[in-house]
């Protein structure tokens, strides 16, 4: 039987892994019914438009006023995302499994692969040619917890993904590296569609990692860096960083300036467990949950001024069209 301070590890190695509350949530949207709003027709074309997930289903609302009235679509996601007119939508295949799928900007399936666990992270390029998940699995020996994660990519256009990114070279504070407790999430996109960004958890440690889509390698850049996510303009990255390098503390929504290296947090008093996106070059959206699990979308200032707003009520998984 575990001792008390073995019982304590088990937890946190499972916290710093699944993140406070992911698992729960995801797991129960697939046990609860779906409500039945009226749907509507919901376009991913581009313009001055919002893409949500509400109750599972993929809604807009008007940019300038993202608190109005929202149009609600048919399609089931539990996470999603969208660029250029393509999007991704993690949703239910059968009530225990999940694929990954790519949308055209009618809401048209244009692909879906089967995917294991359960679903956490969604991308989309700005061009709208790649496509990358996260999801939350159990099983892999080397975790104490019984769970770790899988990331995959997708290239839209020739075709070629993979389903983990646990094959791709590495390299480590400048020298090779290879480990059987990798595991990675939250990629973002650069404007070339091969360089990108993500995670990479090993050792203790949750690194933000340079990848080469082409080349199949990573590179590791700083330490005690989440859910990365790159700004328009490219120079900039937001994410999550454990207070106190300590994911048991929480985590402030945070942006490292890439050609400084400079970290300000921003004006966000509550812990974010989430891959924010960037509505423009100045400003972060992200969800937060109430109290009973409910989600809300949130919006703050870039730079570390102002103040954290509600920006879309009952709602997730924002993103700019």
């Amino acid at each position: 039987m575990l001792s008390m301070r073995a019982r304590i590890a088990v937890l946190a190695g499972a916290v710093v892994v699944l993140g406070a509350g992911a698992f729960a949530y995801v797991r129960s949207a697939a046990d609860r019914p779906a409500p039945q709003p009226s749907f509507a027709t919901v376009s991913l074309t581009p313009g001055p438009r919002l893409l949500t997930v509400t109750d599972r289903h993929l809604a807009v609302v008007p940019a300038g006023n993202p608190g109005g009235e929202r149009t609600v679509s048919a399609v089931e996601c539990v996470r999603a995302y969208a660029a250029a007119g393509t999007g991704i939508c993690l949703r239910q295949s059968t009530p225990w499994a999940y694929q990954v799928v790519v949308l055209d900007a009618d809401l048209h399936d244009r692909r879906a692969i089967d995917i294991p666990g359960l679903p956490n992270r969604a991308r989309v390029s700005a061009s709208g040619r790649m496509v990358s998940w996260t999801t939350f699995v159990g099983g892999d020996s080397y975790t104490s917890s019984g769970f770790s994660t899988r990331t995959g990519i997708l290239d839209t256009v020739g075709g070629a993904y993979v389903t983990t990114l646990e094959d791709f070279a590495i390299t480590r504070d400048g020298r090779p590296y290879r480990a059987v407790d990798v595991n990675f999430w939250g990629v973002t996109f650069a404007a070339d569609d091969t360089t990108f960004y993500a995670t990479m958890s090993t050792a203790g440690h949750r690194y933000l990692v340079r990848g080469d889509w082409v080349a199949r390698t990573v590179e590791t850049l700083r330490d005690n860096v989440e859910c990365p996510s790159l700004s328009p303009d490219g120079t900039r990255i937001a994410f999550k960083q454990a207070i106190g390098g300590d994911p048991l503390k929480g985590w402030r929504l945070s942006v490292l300036t890439l050609s400084s290296g400079t970290v300000v947090e921003t004006a966000e008093p509550e812990s974010v467990d989430d891959q924010a996106a960037w509505l423009d070059n100045a400003t972060l959206a992200y969800t937060l949950r109430r109290g009973d699990g409910q989600p809300d979308v949130w919006a703050v200032p870039a730079d570390g001024t102002g103040e954290s707003r509600l920006l879309i009520p009952g709602a997730e998984s924002p993103s700019p069209l």
